[in-house]
């Protein structure tokens, strides 16, 4: 390990590693990233975490040679050993117990040529088990807009959601965790007029702008959203004339609302129903209403049915289709877009086409000379569960699950119990701890490619340095591997990431129009067909994607949290601060930001702080059947009473040893946002 040797530093415009947003970045002089004008952040303007990307570059923990584990210990292994071994042992166990035997991880923090290229090994191999973590983040939020509108993404731009007169924020807090967005786009909106209303049980950076704040119980969601649906047609602000051209179900609809009363779902949601009318008034009226929804809507056992409930509010006001509205998920990752566009799903072929459609896998069969699978693949919460029982081996590529996933304690011991587990990875993660080879990659700067930020723009990265001792660009070790695993191997013959998306251009339609020189330094966004001389900005225009011109209206019933508080217990939610990202493998190797955030703390009420004796700064036992962590109390009223919150960012403690792995029927996406919990004094 370690990059002790001249790396030829130079600055090139590339994206930021980091959250959806796509910011672009490049090398400084001073060792640092520096902001670049770039398409998203035309200032050149960056966050913490954009500022401090490059420390991980130069980091003396980087991954440098493969290792093999041998008698229980890893050893350092030259490159043919080490893939030898890796396609050796998976191929003996798709000979011996099938290819569904496998689980591929895909990485939304690669490029789309990388991710293509993975899901193309695992299809090609004969399973459809490949998943990224757009499983633990999005992946209701998609499943809903998917059925309803045709696509599950940003309806909307950035540049768009500028100009609306209303910002209906729930479940996430983009002051933190898409600074960059909110400094400007949504403040430029606040400050000519628009009013801004924050769905979240704690006060944050975001809510500060806010003008209607709305703490609701986690979990509860649906009652809120019900509730301001009723006061919609009370109150006779139901766009007519759009839901009799552009929607079906109405009569369904408000039959099952007949039997909501504001009052009591404002109760049950916790929320003071006239702030609940204010808010349905504030939305309805407004010229153009946008919302913008994360992970506090979607990561839950009744995620999908959350998102659900959203869209009706948007349809039931005309707010689709048109500039300055729509429903506009705001991703995590830099590529957590890509990853699902180019197909890293189980369900869906690049460009969201269903396996189960063989118009799609007819389309895949003539680029590839090979027809994918028509079953559906295993989701990576399904999978874990199934690791050393139907799944034998783990294909883990740019991931930490042994972090990220839910009940991590059995998560790891599940990764245990597999016959085979391989890593490629810039450092040696808790994930690596169970693998048996590691194979080391290359960070963001260090490789060329692609990536699709949150509002569909497919923007290129391009290399700031030169690799460090003897790891390899991603794209080739997934090359070699493709050669050594599938018996075509001209499959995997690319002349560079550019070879790699115009095959990927010609398998997934939302990409079909796009090419390198096209995009340039700026972006192409999807959906951009062949014959198309851009993009497409406002998604549902006259039609939706589905290709309907209508979309249902869906009534939603509440679904209590799986996991019940009783007692004592307090409700503990988790979420991003904006110092660190994900798992922290890379933000807790900056020295910057440790120094900004070096621990987590555990944001609790001062009424149940004051019923457990515990003062501000007092270390607590935070522990349920799962697991137990020990944090620092941060006694604040910047959240509910009756709830708790802590990040997921650190090793110590590891808040996914507290996450239950009840999952979403549809989506299959954890309940991270509702945990019970007791908490009590340490010592």
């Amino acid at each position: 390990m370690g990059t002790d040797q001249n790396r030829n530093p130079r600055a090139e415009q590339t994206v930021c590693p980091y959250c959806g947003v796509g910011c672009t970045i490049q090398y400084a002089d001073n060792g640092k990233a520096t902001g670049t004008a770039g398409p998203v952040n035309t200032k050149g303007e960056i966050c913490p975490k954009g500022g401090a990307a490059y420390d991980v570059v130069e980091h003396g923990d980087r991954l440098t040679e493969p290792l093999v584990r041998e008698n229980g210990q890893f050893a350092t292994a030259p490159w043919e050993t080490a893939m030898a071994r890796v396609a050796d042992r998976l191929n003996g166990i798709v000979d011996q117990h099938g290819p569904d035997a496998v689980e591929f991880f895909a990485s939304s923090n690669c490029t789309n040529e990388e991710n293509y290229v993975f899901q193309k090994i695992a299809r090609m191999l004969g399973t459809n088990n490949v998943d990224n973590c757009a499983r633990l983040c999005h992946s209701s939020t998609v499943a809903a807009m998917s059925e309803r509108f045709g696509a599950g993404a940003m309806t909307n731009t950035l540049d768009d959601l500028a100009e609306t007169d209303c910002l209906l924020v729930t479940g996430a807090n983009p002051a933190e965790q898409h600074p960059v967005i909110f400094r400007s786009y949504f403040l430029p909106a606040i400050r000519n007029g628009a009013t801004l209303i924050h769905i979240d049980p704690r006060e944050t950076d975001t809510t500060d702008a806010a003008d209607i704040h709305l703490d609701v119980r986690p979990g509860y969601d649906i009652e809120l959203l019900n509730s301001m649906a009723k006061v919609v047609l009370d109150e006779d602000l139901v766009d007519e004339s759009f839901v009799e051209e552009r929607t079906t179900g109405y009569s369904d609809l408000t039959a099952h609302l007949d039997n909501v009363d504001v009052g009591s779902g404002a109760d049950v949601a916790g929320v003071d129903p006239e702030t609940v009318r204010e808010a349905a008034r504030a939305y309805a009226e407004a010229d153009t209403a946008a919302i913008v929804t994360g992970m506090g809507m979607s990561q839950h056992t009744c995620g999908t049915d959350n998102v659900h409930a959203l869209l009706n509010l948007a349809l039931l006001t005309g707010n689709v289709g048109r500039p300055g509205t729509g429903v506009n998920p705001l991703r995590g990752q830099n590529n957590v877009q890509g990853a699902g566009d180019v197909g890293a799903l189980p369900s869906v072929l690049p460009g969201y086409e269903p396996v189960t459609d063989p118009d799609a896998r007819q389309r895949v069969a003539d680029e590839w000379g090979v027809e994918p699978p028509s079953e559906p693949g295993l989701t990576e919460t399904t999978a874990t569960h199934q690791f050393g029982d139907a799944v034998k081996a783990a294909v883990v590529f740019g991931e930490n699950p042994a972090v990220t996933e839910p009940n991590a304690s059995s998560v790891r011991a599940g990764f245990d119990d597999l016959d085979f587990c391989v890593v490629i990875d810039l450092f040696e993660t808790a994930t690596v701890d169970h693998a048996d080879v590691v194979l080391p990659g290359s960070s963001w700067a260090e490789k060329a490619g692609t990536v699709t930020n949150t509002d569909r723009r497919v923007m290129r990265m391009r290399p700031n340095a030169d690799l460090p001792g003897n790891a390899r660009r991603d794209l080739d070790i997934l090359t070699d591997l493709g050669h050594r695993l599938v018996d075509q191997p001209d499959a995997f013959d690319y002349d560079g990431p550019e070879a790699v998306f115009e095959e990927l251009t010609r398998v997934t339609p939302l990409y079909a129009g796009m090419s390198y020189d096209g995009i340039g330094e700026g972006y192409q966004r999807w959906p951009f067909p062949a014959e198309a001389d851009s993009g497409t900005d406002v998604l549902h225009t006259e039609t939706f994607a589905s290709g309907e011109q209508t979309a249902p209206l869906r009534p939603v019933s509440p679904t209590p949290p799986a996991d019940a508080v009783s007692g004592d217990q307090l409700v503990l939610t988790t979420g991003r601060a904006l110092q660190h990202f994900n798992s922290g493998a890379l933000t807790r190797r900056s020295e910057t930001l440790m120094r900004m955030r070096g621990e987590d703390v555990l944001e609790i009420h001062p009424d149940d702080a004051a019923a457990r004796g515990i003062e501000d700064g007092d270390a607590v036992v935070v522990e349920n059947g799962r697991g137990s962590v020990t944090v620092s109390a941060a006694v604040t009223a910047a959240i509910r009473p009756g709830v708790v919150f802590c990040t997921f960012h650190y090793l110590d403690p590891l808040a996914n040893a507290l996450t239950g792995d009840s999952l979403d029927p549809v989506a299959e996406i954890p309940e991270y946002k509702h945990s019970a919990v007791t908490v009590r004094k340490a010592g």
